[in-house]
């Protein structure tokens, strides 16, 4: 009989220890509440610790474990300081979202070096930073672990729409996500990534106003997702079921990129 039920797709994390970063508002907060309703202890981490109080709350009231953890993802140390506080409080972070990141929404030349050097920081320098110290973590412990990285469809195309150094961050992004998969796969730590095409969020709020209004009618299937629409690749990602995935990037888009549109 195999030891394997039928489906094998659990999403049971119980005992589990999630470290999600960007957790204060948008798809981090999600991400956060979804690991936290299939069990896991949750370490919200951001710099706006008010709002990552309020949701450690709402988590805590729903009968879920949560610790909110204030982390500047430009600060090495305070990135460090965030894991050991996350291992102090609940145990070895086993589950890492680096979901944390900014937008550079400015042409290539017109960046100031300030602006540079924090888009670098968020979106790739504090992402790799993290992972590494999870890693060493789980590495010293003998324990298999998860992470996700947050990429985008930004990696896959560049439309010259003024967001050049925040695309290069995102293919970044996916290539330390197949490159760290091959170098900790022998302590059977899982390294994946999300390419998320546009969601509902309070960074694409502002790419709205600036767009001049939503642009839903102008996509494929006429419709901007809800982050409640990546529960389950998320889940996937981070559950039992999915221990052989490894190095891959799931585009979500929703269809966005498509330039088919359909003629009753």
């Amino acid at each position: 009989m195999s030891e394997y039920p039928l489906p094998y797709n659990s999403s049971d994390l119980t005992g589990r220890v999630a470290l999600v970063t960007g957790a204060s508002s948008g798809l981090g907060a999600r991400f956060a509440e979804v690991l936290a309703s299939q069990g896991a202890a949750v370490v919200l981490a951001a710099r706006r610790k008010d709002r990552l109080e309020a949701l450690a709350d709402k988590i805590r009231a729903a009968g879920g474990r949560a610790l909110a953890v204030q982390m500047d993802a430009t600060d090495a140390d305070s990135m460090i300081a965030a894991v050991a506080a996350a291992e102090e409080a609940f145990g070895t972070v086993d589950i890492l979202i680096n979901n944390a990141g900014m937008p550079d929404a400015q042409r290539a030349h017109k960046m100031s070096l300030e602006l540079i050097d924090n888009v670098l920081g968020v979106n790739l320098r504090g992402p790799w930073i993290l992972s590494c110290e999870v890693a060493r973590r789980l590495i010293a412990a003998g324990k298999p672990g998860r992470m996700v990285n947050i990429s985008s469809v930004a990696h896959f195309r560049y439309d010259g729409s003024g967001a050049a150094l925040y695309a290069v961050t995102k293919t970044a992004i996916a290539r330390m996500t197949e490159a760290l998969s091959v170098e900790w796969a022998p302590y059977n730590i899982n390294v994946n990534a999300i390419a998320p095409g546009m969601f509902v969020s309070e960074m694409t709020d502002g790419m709205f106003e600036r767009m001049g209004g939503n642009p839903a009618p102008h996509l494929a299937r006429q419709r901007v997702p809800v982050p409640e629409q990546m529960d389950s690749t998320l889940l996937y990602l981070v559950a039992p079921a999915s221990e052989c995935v490894t190095g891959a990037i799931i585009r979500i888009d929703d269809g966005q990129s498509s330039a088919v549109r359909l003629r009753k």
